[in-house]
């Protein structure tokens, strides 16, 4: 194999065989791909809300950017189910340095050149702060939404994830989060006949 040969791309294209919510049984089993395009489309949602509702001054592609990344490092790591990852501070911690490892290696796998313009999108300890928020309160209401779905269908496998995701949105939450929620959040309970007839 070339010395010039980077293995970034195909680590990425991997993103479709992890799957999310690995302790709980799925009518619809969601891979980290899937989720971060979602995550992708929600954030860049949020940041035009907060720029043409509430005074923001976000780069909507940008945030959609850094969300098609936000999930990138676990080709590395595998997705920790948050129960566990979140079980008590100490594993959180250790979680945190292992995610750096993968991110920091990811990065190492681009040609030198192009290092420093997929950090920013990576590495987590670089990422826009103000950027991000919007990127984790998509995440949370991506999560939230995937709960409304599998209830929707059923599975009640998912009614404590929708509790717990309902105080991590109060936590994160922002006028242009309640505003989402209000206004695209209801579509998610209803069936495909229910939204074609408006």
């Amino acid at each position: 194999m070339s010395n010039n040969t980077s293995h970034f791309f195909a680590y990425l294209a991997r993103m479709k065989l992890i799957y999310r919510w690995p302790l709980m049984r799925n009518v619809s089993n969601e891979n980290i791909s899937e989720h971060s395009l979602q995550v992708a489309f929600v954030a860049h949602a949020l940041a035009l809300i907060e720029n043409k509702k509430f005074g923001g001054d976000y780069s909507p592609e940008r945030v959609a950017l850094l969300a098609m990344f936000h999930d990138c490092s676990e080709v590395l790591t595998g997705d920790l189910p948050t129960p566990i990852k979140y079980f008590n501070p100490a594993i959180a911690d250790e979680y945190k340095k292992i995610e750096q490892i993968a991110e920091d290696k990811l990065v190492a796998m681009l040609p030198e050149e192009f290092r420093e313009d997929y950090r920013p999108l990576i590495d987590s300890d670089v990422i826009d702060a103000g950027d991000y928020k919007l990127v984790k309160q998509a995440d949370a209401i991506c999560a939230y939404l995937k709960c409304l779905e599998e209830l929707s269908a059923g599975n009640h496998e998912f009614q404590q994830a929708k509790r717990r995701l309902e105080k991590t949105m109060e936590e994160r939450g922002s006028d242009a989060t309640d505003y989402f929620m209000k206004t695209f959040a209801p579509s998610f309970e209803l069936s495909l006949d229910e939204i074609s007839d408006e």
